[in-house]
C-alpha cells in the first residue's frame, strides 16, 4: 500500500521539447484501465508519467534513483536534464512549470538528494506552482533503520506538499502517479512528493493505469454562488472609490482575459501583487501596476483610500498588507479564491467567495453587461482621475548618473530593447524589485519569481526550465551578484543542454537589501553584507570587483562580458540579445542605491519611504 500524507551522447538529450498537444510519438498503444505485460517498477514509474504528457524532467542521479534513471534512458517521449545540484533542478522544474502552466517534474535520489530539494519544494507551496517531485528512498526493510543516505523526507516535506506519497507496493504506481498529477494541477496548484523504495524501482508487475482517480474529500469549487455575484455588483453600484487587487491566482487560472474584459467594462482600477504581475497589462490606463512594500505609490494610496477593495486570487501577504489591522481599514472587502482555507486567514473580510476565479469573473462579466461600460466610466471619472494625477507625480524613478550605470536604467533600457516582450526570471534582493517595478510586463507568466520563500538562487535555474518550456521567447535572469553565486554551477547545465538562457546581474558587491534596511534602520552598520574583497574594493575601479563573472562563466565556456559605464550599456544589452547561447552579462551598479518607494515591514502606508 502507499502511505500518503542524461549526458552530451545522449542523442535525445538536446532535443526541444514538444508544444502543448503534439502527440507522443511511441507512447504503448495499451489502452487505460488494461493490464499491461510484466515490467520492472521504474519502467512503470516512466511510462506513467508519459501518459501524464511529460516530456522533461530535470534529475539528478544516485543510488537510490539510478533505476529510475536507467528507465529514462529508455524513453522516446521525456527529455532529461542534469542539473549540476538538486537545488537547481527543482528551481528548473518551477521554471518550467510557472512559464508554462503544466506540472513541472524533478528527481533526486535518497537522502542528501531529497533534502537538496527541499528549498524548492518549500518555493513551490508558497507560490502555488504545480510541481511533481519525485525521490528515490532506500529499500523497505531499511526505512526506519539509519540506513546510508536515508532520510525521512515524507515527513520532512510534509508542511510544504500539498500531499505525499511513500509508494510501499509496486501495484499502487500507476494510480500514485496519475493522482500526483491531478492534485498538484487542480485547484489551488502546489507540490507533490512520491517517494519510491529501491526495491520497488526493482520489482516487477504488471500495471495497470487508471482511466481516472478517486480522491475521497478532495473537491474543488469552481462556480461561485450566483447569490454573492449579485453582491458584489451591488456593492460596485454603491462605491465610489473601488480597486481590483489581483494575485497570482488569476494567472494559476488563466484568468487574464476575463479580468480584462471585466476591469475594461467596469471602469476599475487594476493593482496587482508580485505574483500576480502579468494578469494585467501593465501600460494598460487602469493599471496601476503592483503594490506592496516596494509597489508603486499610487496603488498603495488608492488601496488605503478605497472603500470597496476587490480581492481575486490573493492571500493578504504582509509584504502587501504591512500593518494587517490598517489595511484597507475604510474598505468593503470581498475576497474570491479557489481555496477556502485563505478567506479570512489573514484578513477578515465582509464578503468571502469560495470559487475558481475565471469562472466567477465570467460570472461577474455577465452581470456587469446588464449596466453600459459608459455607466460605470462616469460613477467613477472622479475617482481614475484622482488616480492618474497620483500616477504622474509619483513614477518608479530611473536615475541617471553617468558615467556609472543606475540598476533603474538597466531594466528599462532591456525594456525597452525587448519591448517588453521578454521573459524575465529573478533571484531575490534589490534586483527582483527593480525587474518588477520598470520592466512593463503585459502578459502572464512573462515575470517568474520567488515571491512568497524568497529563495536567493532561484533565478537562473529558473530561467533554463523556462528556456526549455518556452524556446521561442527570449528567457533573461535578472540577478544580483549575491543570489547569482548561489547557483552559478547551473551554466554548466546551460552550456551542455545547449539552453540559452541569459543572466544579466546588478552587481553592486553587496548583499543589497539587507544593506538598505542597515542603512536605513541600523545606522548603516554592515554586518557582514559586502561580498567582495577588501584588498580589491576601490570605488574608482569597478573593473576590479569580485568574482570575477566573467572569468567563470568562460570556466563553462559561456560567453559574457562586464560594464562598469553607461555609455556600454546599450551595447552590451544588445551583444547579450543577439546571443544564441547562455550568455552572462555583469553590470557593475552602485551599491548606494536604495528600492524605493518603501513600506517598512509591519508599518502602514503612512509610513511609506518615497525618497
Amino acid at each position: 500500500m502507499s502511505k500518503t500524507t542524461n549526458t552530451r551522447k545522449q542523442k535525445t538529450a538536446r532535443t526541444a521539447p514538444r508544444t502543448r498537444g503534439e502527440s507522443h510519438k511511441g507512447r504503448s498503444a495499451l489502452a487505460d484501465g488494461e493490464l499491461g505485460p510484466k515490467t520492472r517498477g521504474c519502467d512503470i514509474v516512466i511510462q506513467a508519467l508519459e501518459r501524464q504528457g511529460v516530456d522533461v524532467v530535470f534529475a539528478y542521479p544516485g543510488g537510490a534513483s539510478m533505476e529510475l534513471h536507467q528507465a529514462l534512458t529508455r524513453s522516446k517521449i521525456i527529455r532529461t536534464i542534469l542539473p549540476r545540484h538538486e537545488q537547481g533542478g527543482v528551481f528548473m522544474a518551477e521554471g518550467y512549470a510557472r512559464a508554462t502552466g503544466r506540472v513541472g517534474v524533478c528527481m533526486a535520489t535518497s537522502g542528501p538528494g531529497a533534502t537538496n530539494l527541499m528549498t524548492g519544494i518549500a518555493d513551490a507551496y508558497m507560490d502555488s506552482t504545480p510541481l511533481v517531485a519525485i525521490t528515490g528512498q532506500v529499500q523497505r526493510h531499511f526505512i526506519g533503520k539509519m540506513a546510508f543516505q536515508e532520510t525521512d523526507v515524507l515527513g520532512m516535506t510534509m508542511p510544504v506538499v500539498k500531499h505525499s506519497y511513500l509508494v510501499m507496493d509496486i501495484n499502487d504506481l500507476p494510480r500514485v502517479i496519475k493522482e500526483a498529477f491531478v492534485i498538484a494541477s487542480t485547484g489551488r496548484p502546489g507540490p507533490v512528493l512520491i517517494d519510491i523504495p529501491k526495491d520497488i524501482q526493482q520489482q516487477y508487475a504488471q500495471p495497470i493505469f487508471p482511466k481516472s482517480v478517486d480522491l475521497p474529500g478532495y473537491e474543488v469549487r469552481k462556480e461561485a454562488d450566483p447569490v454573492a455575484i449579485n453582491e458584489i455588483m451591488g456593492l460596485i453600484a454603491k462605491s465610489e472609490r473601488p480597486v481590483l487587487y489581483c494575485g497570482g491566482g488569476i494567472i494559476a487560472a488563466g484568468a487574464h482575459q476575463e479580468l480584462l474584459k471585466f476591469a475594461e467594462h467596469t471602469c476599475i482600477p487594476v493593482t496587482t501583487t508580485l505574483m500576480g504581475i502579468g494578469c494585467f497589462p501593465e501600460n494598460h490606463p487602469l493599471s496601476m501596476k503592483w503594490f506592496g512594500m516596494h509597489g508603486t505609490v499610487y496603488a498603495n494610496w488608492a488601496a488605503d483610500q478605497s472603500d470597496l477593495l476587490l480581492a481575486i486570487g490573493v492571500r493578504f501577504d504582509d509584504r502587501v498588507t504591512g500593518k494587517v489591522e490598517e489595511f484597507a481599514k475604510h474598505a468593503t472587502i470581498v475576497h474570491i479564491d479557489i481555496d477556502p482555507a485563505e478567506l479570512n486567514k489573514n484578513k477578515l473580510v465582509q464578503l468571502p467567495v469560495v470559487a475558481d476565479v475565471k469562472h466567477a469573473l465570467r460570472q461577474l462579466n455577465d452581470v456587469a453587461a446588464r449596466t453600459s461600460r459608459d455607466q460605470h466610466r462616469k460613477h467613477f471619472a472622479k475617482w481614475n482621475a484622482k488616480i492618474n494625477r497620483w500616477k504622474k507625480q509619483y513614477p518608479f524613478k530611473c536615475p541617471d548618473y553617468a558615467p556609472a550605470i543606475s540598476p533603474q536604467l538597466v531594466i528599462r533600457t532591456l525594456c525597452e530593447l525587448t519591448q517588453g516582450k521578454a521573459i524575465l526570471t529573478t533571484g531575490v534582493g534589490q534586483h527582483q524589485m527593480w525587474a518588477g517595478q520598470l520592466y512593463d510586463f503585459d502578459t502572464p507568466r512573462s515575470f517568474i519569481t520567488s515571491a512568497g520563500l524568497g529563495s536567493m538562487g532561484f533565478g537562473y535555474p529558473a530561467a533554463i526550465g523556462a528556456k526549455v518550456a518556452r524556446p521561442d521567447q527570449e528567457v533573461i535572469d535578472v540577478d544580483g551578484d549575491g543570489s547569482f553565486v548561489m547557483n552559478i554551477q547551473e551554466l554548466a547545465t546551460a552550456n551542455i543542454e545547449g539552453i540559452a538562457a541569459k543572466a544579466l546581474i546588478l552587481n553592486n558587491q553587496h548583499l543589497g537589501m539587507v544593506m538598505q534596511w542597515e542603512d536605513r534602520f541600523y545606522g548603516s552598520n554592515r554586518a557582514h553584507t559586502f561580498l567582495g574583497d577588501p584588498d580589491l574594493h576601490d570605488p574608482k575601479k569597478p573593473d576590479q570587483s569580485y568574482p570575477d563573472f566573467v572569468k567563470i562563466a568562460e570556466g563553462f565556456n559561456v560567453p559574457g562580458e562586464r560594464i562598469t559605464r553607461k555609455s556600454d550599456l546599450r551595447p552590451a544589452l544588445k551583444r547579450m540579445l543577439a546571443a544564441k547561447t547562455a550568455y552572462v552579462l555583469d553590470v557593475i551598479v552602485p551599491y548606494t542605491e536604495h528600492v524605493l518607494p518603501m513600506i517598512p515591514g509591519g508599518k502602514t502606508v503612512k509610513d511609506m519611504i518615497i525618497e
